[in-house]
């Protein structure tokens, strides 16, 4: 069990509940915490005007509601605000939405019942999740939008995802004997005021991109191998007069990646005895291209983006991102915009830049290998049937080079993509859902183009007949894609083949750094 509100949720809590299908419970002194603060709100509110109490919303807020139309004046809100459109929100994303959304309610300062804790709590263990759509949060006074459909399902309306289909929320609570959310003071703008859906998908995000950077650091390591480069651009001593910590992690993990490797070769035992060095025109490459030999530098710099996105994230994930802010310590009600999303946008608009580069860097590496002219030791595009009549994975480059191009189209910031809007009342925004869901699927293309760089790598390892002599963590990854994709000689459909890759890799295990 994972247990909400006692310390600060990391992203390995996280990874549990979504992946490991660990369960949650909730810290009996946070939700005392939670019915503190819902109390203080009740009797500190009484005769005072506190903004989403018992006022309108937005540039609305100069308007007084009466108290026999309070109840009211929240489900509007959420009714109102569910006008999501586009595609669902997988559940995964949901679900990670969700347990955002209730880390913050956990720190006691959103003035909300605890049923509403409780509720949350019931719904994320029994993996059902509301219908959220992609289009609606602009990521200023939250997501807003995406949030009033959570919040639409806690009050027993609008649709979830239960069991792999879709069902009206009503019908779902009934059969899991739920009981819907009551409106006891401000349960509406509470859930809807938040970072969630975006800190949700960033922190999927960050998940995913730790796992194809580590594959991009496995597939260069083997690429490595099979060209028996030399050790020296990955050495320690070389890194390490580098400053940048993320270089010297990267050039670190393949030492110890190719450690039990045959292939890969010294420096000093091929270029640096004289009598191997007569030749006008060496046979050997003195230095690699730069997609082989460049790869520290390359992939260090993601790693230090994704270190710096997953903090960020983290410090999201735990914070009180809601408006206004109930303080029971301090006996105030503090208004402000804790719900802005900036940070979240910024780290997003970095990330899928930096996982753009991992997919050029496929794509490059690819290049290499099917361009015999380049590399001098494979067919052209590493066909093993006949030239001519057989075309290898001639193919599979159309695909990874259309879908990096995409991607880097889609690396250009929503950051700065703010549109004043809610009568100018939102006059700068953060796009941070919209930057949280464009880099997503920059990581899925990154999957897409990876998978196809896994089976050009296979591929070339069986030309040349070397998996023996591959390192231990080489020839179990080549071991397992060649049971998803076997050896390509006669010409065949390999979509279905890349769907599986894909999906392996995604799956897999690969904590390297």
């Amino acid at each position: 069990m994972i247990t909400i509100g006692e310390n600060e949720l990391s992203i390995k809590d996280v990874y549990s509940i979504l992946f490991e299908e660990k369960k949650i419970q909730l810290s009996e002194e946070a939700i005392q915490n939670v019915n503190n603060g819902y109390e203080f709100l009740i009797e500190f509110s009484k005769g005072k005007l506190i903004y989403g109490i018992n006022t309108g919303f937005g540039p609305m807020a100069q308007y007084k509601i009466a108290d026999k139309d309070l109840k009211q004046l929240q489900l509007n809100l959420i009714r109102s605000h569910s006008s999501g459109t586009g595609a669902l929100l997988d559940p995964i994303y949901v679900k990670a939405a969700m347990i955002a959304r209730l880390s913050s309610f956990m720190k006691g300062f959103s003035g909300v019942h605890k049923e509403m804790v409780e509720l949350l709590k019931d719904i994320i263990n029994k993996n059902i999740t509301p219908c959220i759509y992609e289009h609606g949060g602009v990521g200023a006074s939250g997501d807003l939008v995406q949030l009033a459909h959570l919040a639409l399902t806690l009050i027993g309306e609008g649709e979830v995802n239960y069991k792999g289909k879709i069902s009206v929320s009503s019908e779902v609570f009934s059969k899991e004997n739920i009981q819907p959310l009551t409106i006891h003071k401000r349960e509406g703008i509470a859930v809807m005021n938040g970072t969630s859906v975006m800190t949700g998908i960033g922190l999927l995000n960050a998940i995913y991109a730790r796992k194809i950077m580590n594959w991009s650091v496995i597939f260069s390591s083997m690429i490595n191998e099979l060209v028996e480069a030399f050790d020296d651009h990955f050495s320690e001593e070389l890194n390490k007069v580098k400053n940048h910590s993320g270089q010297q992690k990267v050039a670190n993990a393949m030492r110890q990646l190719v450690q039990s490797s045959q292939l890969i070769k010294k420096r000093s035992d091929h270029l640096y005895q004289h009598h191997k060095i007569a030749k006008e025109r060496m046979d050997e490459k003195v230095q690699e291209y730069y997609s082989i030999r460049c790869v520290p530098q390359i992939v260090g710099p993601v790693l230090d983006t994704i270190n710096n996105a997953e903090k960020v994230l983290v410090d999201e994930l735990n914070s009180v991102n809601d408006n206004p802010v109930i303080d029971v310590k301090n006996q105030n009600i503090f208004h402000g915009g804790n719900f802005h999303g900036d940070y979240v946008s910024l780290e997003m608009d970095k990330l899928k830049i930096a996982v753009t580069k991992l997919s050029i860097l496929a794509e490059r590496q690819l290049n290499y290998l099917i361009n015999n002219n380049l590399n001098e030791k494979l067919t052209p595009f590493i066909n093993l049937g006949k030239l001519g009549l057989n075309f290898g994975v001639q193919g599979l480059q159309f695909t990874a080079t259309s879908t990096v191009a995409e991607s880097q189209m889609l690396s250009n910031p929503m950051y700065v993509h703010s549109i004043p809007n809610n009568n100018d009342n939102q006059d700068v925004v953060s796009m941070g859902t919209n930057a949280a869901l464009i880099t997503k699927k920059v990581i899925e293309n990154a999957f897409e183009v990876m998978s196809i760089h896994a089976i050009a790598v296979t591929q070339a390892i069986d030309y040349l007949k070397c998996a023996d002599k591959l390192s231990e963590v080489s020839f179990k990854t080549y071991s397992e894609i060649r049971a998803i994709c076997p050896v390509i000689i006669e010409d065949k459909p390999l979509y279905k083949n890349i769907a599986l890759i894909n999906q392996y890799l995604k799956d897999k295990k690969n904590n390297l750094l």
